[in-house]
């Protein structure tokens, strides 16, 4: 089992550090890249909040949704068009930067622009994927796929190690519960951290995604995701995932899951609270 116990993502003044002991930090951003002007606006409102807060962020956003529920739907800007938007991002705002990698191919590029890789749920056994994106020096995040027991995670980060990864993070995001549904069992939060020795991550918004839920598209619960995340973090985490989005109900993908904008710097004060009584050390007698 790897000891890597912190994570960094970025650098500079803006560096997020993960860890088990250390104050909460937070992955965010729209789901999607859905135009430059877009992604800098919220960027810019992220890097204000983490500020106020003093809290840890890296902004994510996909370039491309590769698993959308229906052909026909809104998959992105795609690779060619972010490469630069990240780049300006990173350079202009100073904030670390995450997105998914669905390829191989993928993942060199973008380690040229970005701080650090996420593979995705459906995708974190895909063992020329993991080695790709270890090999690239970035660190690298795991969603925990949903069809996975939490113990499972240990094989997933071994692979990452033997390809030299330095800096892994793993993410639960719920596990499949019949058919449009997501459960999150807390447990599994401590569970992948002693299996894997790795920093946790708790995804509070695709915790209460409903896959496939709309037909042609996934629905959501938003209105749980709070509660989820208040959850989470009174267990123990090293981070929470969150998506947020200037206008949630109007955006082409996981609208239903997205916390607006305007909810979310006091979403993240009150998950501060909670960390920090989580994180409490025991008085001596």
């Amino acid at each position: 089992m790897r000891n890597n116990s912190v994570v960094q993502v970025g650098r500079g003044p803006l560096t997020a550090r993960f860890g088990a002991s250390l104050p909460l930090a937070v992955i965010a951003g729209p789901c999607q890249i859905e135009s430059r002007a877009h992604a800098l606006e919220t960027a810019a409102a992220l890097k204000e909040i983490a500020a106020r807060r003093s809290v840890g962020l890296v902004y994510k956003s996909s370039f491309d949704k590769a698993n959308r529920t229906s052909g026909s739907a809104a998959r992105g800007v795609g690779l060619e068009k972010s490469l630069p938007v990240f780049a300006e991002i990173r350079e202009t705002l100073g904030l670390p930067i995450v997105t998914d990698v669905h390829e191989t191919s993928q993942c060199a590029r973008l380690a040229e622009v970005v701080d650090a890789l996420q593979i995705p749920a459906f995708l974190c056994r895909q063992t020329d994927l993991l080695v790709a994106a270890a090999r690239t020096g970035r660190a690298v995040n795991v969603k925990k796929g949903q069809f996975l027991a939490p113990w499972d995670m240990k094989n997933v980060v071994a692979k990452l190690d033997a390809a030299g990864a330095a800096d892994v993070l793993v993410t639960e995001r719920g596990v499949s519960f019949g058919y449009n549904t997501l459960v999150n069992d807390m447990r599994a939060l401590p569970i992948m951290a002693r299996e894997t020795g790795a920093p946790v991550i708790f995804d509070a918004t695709h915790s209460v995604q409903e896959p496939g839920g709309r037909g042609t598209a996934s629905g959501g619960q938003r209105e749980f995701v709070a509660v989820l995340a208040r959850a989470a973090v009174a267990v123990g985490v090293a981070g929470v995932f969150i998506e947020t989005h200037p206008d949630p109900d109007h955006a082409p993908s996981d609208g239903p899951t997205m916390v607006s904008l305007k909810d979310f710097e006091p979403l993240v004060a009150e998950l501060q609270e909670f960390d920090r009584l989580a994180k409490r050390k025991a008085e001596p007698a």
